[in-house]
This record gives C-alpha cells, sequence and structure tokens, in this order.
C-alpha cells in the first residue's frame, strides 16, 4: 500500500535548503574571517531563523500537488531579497563596517545561494513531476456524478498524469453516454478495495442526502472530499468561503484592495506619483507646454470626465493632443483622425500625453496601476453589451494596466477586444500584488516607444 501523503518531501526540502545556505555561510563568511567571536554565531543563528521565518512567511515550503513552478520561481526570489535585507541589517544592527571586501563577500553569498536554492528547488519539483509520470506519489481518485464538468475533470486527470492524480471512474445513478462503474452506494466497498484517497463530487446532479452520505463516509475513513460546482453557474475562479459567526457564505472573488492591503497601494501610489511630478512634471509641463501652444489654440492640459471607483465620475488630466473640437466626448481617436495635431500624435503614441494623470494619483483618483479609466460615453455604450464590464469599477482606475502591456491599447475596434480588456482587468482585480503593479510599470517604460498599429 502506497502512502497517501509525501509526508517527507517538505522536511528534506527545509533540510537541503538549511544545508545549502550553511554550506555558502561556511564558504564566503567564516572561512574567509569576514566576522570573529561570537559574532559568528549571532550570524550563523540569525541567517537561519531569517530564512526560515522568511520562508515560512512567503509559504515557501507550502507546495501543492496542483502548484505551478512560475509560483516557486517567484516566492523563491522574493525569499533571496527578504534574506538579502536581512543579511545587511545584521551588519548595521552589530556595527560592524560594511567594507568593500565585506560587501563583495555578501553579494557572492547571495549569488551563489540564489542559483543553488533555484536549481534544487527546479530540480525537486521536475523531478517529482518525472516520478508521478512513471506511477509514484499518485492518488486514488474517484468522481461522483457523470455531467460535463465531471467529464471534463476526468479529462485532466488522464491526461495530466505529472499531477499524480490516478482516476478510476465514475459513479452516478444516472446515464449521461458515460458508463459509471457503480452506482453510490457501491462506494465504500470500492474505495476499501483500492486504498481511496479523494471523492469529487459533482453538486449540481447529487441531491443533499446523497452528498450528506458521502461526506459521512469520507470523514469517517479518511478519505478527501472535494466539490464539482454546478455548471450552470457562473462562480468565476476565486470563489472565497468567509464566516458570518458561524454561518458559511460563499463570495464570488476577494478584492484584495478592500482588504488592508490597500494602504500598501495607496502608499505606493503617493510616493510614485509625488516622485513623478516632482522629477519629471515640473520641468517637463513648460517644455511640451511650449510645443502645444506653438502648433495650436487652446489649453496644455485636456480634462475629461472618465469613470472611476465605484463608477463616479472625475475629470482625467491629459496634455492635449488635438485641435479644440466638440467631439473629445463623444468620438475614439481613429486612424488618420485630422483633429490630432503633429506633436499630438507623437505623445499618444509615447503615452506621454497620460503623464499628467498622476496628479489624478495623488489626488486619490486613481492609482498608478490599474483598468483604464474609460470616457463615460464608452462606459454607458459598453456595460450594455459586454458582460461583466461593471467589474472594473470595483477599483481604482489606473495610469497603466494589464491589459495595455498585453497589446490592448489605443482604439477599442470591436466588441471582442473590449471582452479581452475586460477579461484581463477582471484578472488584475482579482490577483493583485505589489509585485504585479512593479511588473506593470517596468513593461510599461519598456513598450514606450514600441510600435501599436491601434494607437493613434
Amino acid at each position: 500500500m502506497k502512502t497517501r501523503y509525501s509526508i517527507y518531501l517538505r522536511p528534506s526540502t527545509i533540510l537541503l535548503d538549511l544545508f545549502v545556505l550553511n554550506l555558502w555561510l561556511y564558504l564566503f563568511i567564516i572561512l574567509p574571517n569576514v566576522i570573529r567571536g561570537m559574532e559568528i554565531f549571532n550570524f550563523l543563528f540569525m541567517m537561519n531563523l531569517g530564512w526560515f521565518l522568511s520562508a515560512n512567511i512567503l509559504g515557501i515550503y507550502h507546495i501543492f500537488r496542483l502548484t505551478k513552478y512560475i509560483r516557486i520561481f517567484k516566492d523563491s526570489i522574493k525569499q533571496l531579497f527578504v534574506f538579502s535585507f536581512m543579511a545587511f541589517a545584521f551588519f548595521t544592527i552589530y556595527r560592524i563596517p560594511l567594507s568593500s571586501d565585506l560587501v563583495n563577500y555578501l553579494l557572492n553569498l547571495l549569488f551563489f545561494l540564489g542559483l543553488s536554492i533555484l536549481l534544487f528547488r527546479s530540480l525537486s519539483y521536475f523531478l517529482i513531476k518525472r516520478y508521478r509520470l512513471i506511477g509514484g506519489n499518485y492518488r486514488n481518485v474517484i468522481i461522483a456524478g457523470v455531467a460535463e464538468n465531471s467529464q471534463k475533470l476526468a479529462e485532466f486527470f488522464t491526461h495530466r498524469r505529472e499531477y499524480g492524480y490516478r482516476f478510476h471512474g465514475f459513479f452516478s445513478e444516472k446515464e449521461n453516454g458515460i458508463k459509471a462503474i457503480g452506482k453510490l452506494s457501491d462506494i465504500p466497498a470500492f474505495a476499501n478495495k483500492i486504498n481511496l484517497h479523494q471523492i469529487y463530487c459533482n453538486v449540481g446532479e447529487l441531491n443533499v442526502e446523497e452528498l450528506n452520505e458521502l461526506i459521512r463516509f469520507a470523514d469517517n475513513n479518511l478519505i478527501e472530499i472535494k466539490f464539482i460546482p454546478d455548471p450552470k453557474v457562473d462562480y468565476g475562479q476565486n470563489l472565497v468561503l468567509q464566516y458570518y459567526d458561524y454561518i458559511p457564505v460563499f463570495a464570488l472573488r476577494e478584492i484584495p484592495f478592500q482588504t488592508d492591503m490597500k494602504w500598501i497601494k495607496r502608499g505606493f501610489d503617493l510616493v510614485f506619483s509625488f516622485l513623478v511630478i516632482v522629477f519629471i512634471l515640473s520641468w517637463f509641463i513648460p517644455i511640451l507646454g511650449l510645443l502645444i501652444k506653438l502648433e495650436s489654440k487652446g489649453p496644455i492640459l485636456f480634462k475629461q470626465k472618465r469613470n472611476g471607483l465605484n463608477n463616479h465620475e472625475f475629470e482625467v488630466y491629459k496634455f492635449r493632443s488635438m485641435y479644440l473640437n466638440g467631439h473629445s466626448d463623444s468620438k475614439q481617436t481613429s486612424e488618420n483622425d485630422e483633429r490630432l495635431t503633429k506633436i499630438g500624435k507623437f505623445i499618444r503614441r509615447t503615452n506621454i500625453d497620460e503623464i499628467p494623470q498622476f496628479i489624478n494619483v495623488l489626488k486619490g483618483e486613481m492609482s498608478v496601476v490599474g483598468p483604464r479609466p474609460h470616457p463615460v460615453f464608452m462606459t454607458e455604450q459598453y456595460a450594455k453589451i459586454v458582460d461583466k464590464y461593471m467589474v472594473r469599477h470595483f477599483v481604482k482606475p489606473g495610469v497603466s494596466g494589464l491589459a495595455q502591456i498585453k497589446g490592448f491599447r489605443g482604439e477599442i475596434q470591436d466588441t471582442e477586444q473590449m471582452r479581452n480588456r475586460i477579461r484581463l482587468d477582471k484578472f488584475y482585480i482579482e490577483n493583485w500584488t505589489l509585485m504585479l503593479d512593479i511588473e506593470i510599470i517596468i513593461k510599461t517604460i519598456l513598450q514606450t516607444f514600441k510600435r501599436n498599429k491601434t494607437v493613434y
């Protein structure tokens, strides 16, 4: 009989990490006599404790069967940054001068440590996948119900063997073109015969009595039970279980900005927008303003009503890129648009016209990163024809966003393009992290001078 859980995987990973850490500490800190005496023991203790704590805070060792490699990679990079800060902080706290030699030793330590940890974790990840492909570290699973979504899950188990699920068949009281290997009442005997690990129940097909009976059986026999949602209901991908006293309630999504994380995002917005206004806008407005004024009459900045947080209207600031006209609030910019000035074409292609929106960020009307704010007429138009369009107004709009770095900038030529934007906006809202914001900012800067055929 195979063990149900990989009980040795997590402890062995922790021990391997600590071995690699202490090996490089010995080679780059202790052996060259960078520190001496009792400080060595303090340093080793603090570094080992720091490594273990940072790993637990970031959930490094909470690796599950469905964990993606990209998450392991990103979390390892985050841990290395946290550990780097702690290493340099140690020398500051103990008032040990950071000489050029010491800094060099520390940088070498961090480089080789990071390289080794990434290498070992990557090898472990792919070796486990390989081990599962040849039949090891598996879970015996069955599905109660034969509806379409049950069949899709069965296909996943069958075709993605690297995740280590051994699918044995369906159990159901119904027939749906799929042959079940037994009825629901046959599950207990079958479970004992194959050492069953998990039961997946289709809640859209089973009634309350059948579900409760399976839950009782699973709980009394140390079998995990999981639920496949009713496909007729669109739950999304971020269903969150919340408790009101002892009453369980499912929320369709948890928006990070509605938790304490909103203060982190707002703090970042304040600092970033202040720096842009002081070090860029302060000298850029007079120069660009002169060029705008020389080519056409009118103000330097253009103001337009857009929809923001909770669909409230606000005035967004942009460098004026058009001759004065009466269609700005009712017509998109299009290719060969006669309203555009020469300087306007350049600043729109390079996104320079958006820089004054950091004033909106400082005022709290926008964020540095978020769904792009649309003119009021577009919001009214697309809210009627694009499903879930209004979800984007759960958060503040951004100067740049995930949709923009994925190529959805400029003129919206059809409804499908708008659907793609909304899909990416929704993903951003439900999966926000500060690192994602920083990634979007960097990619936005890199794309500044990249030609986009829908940006005029």
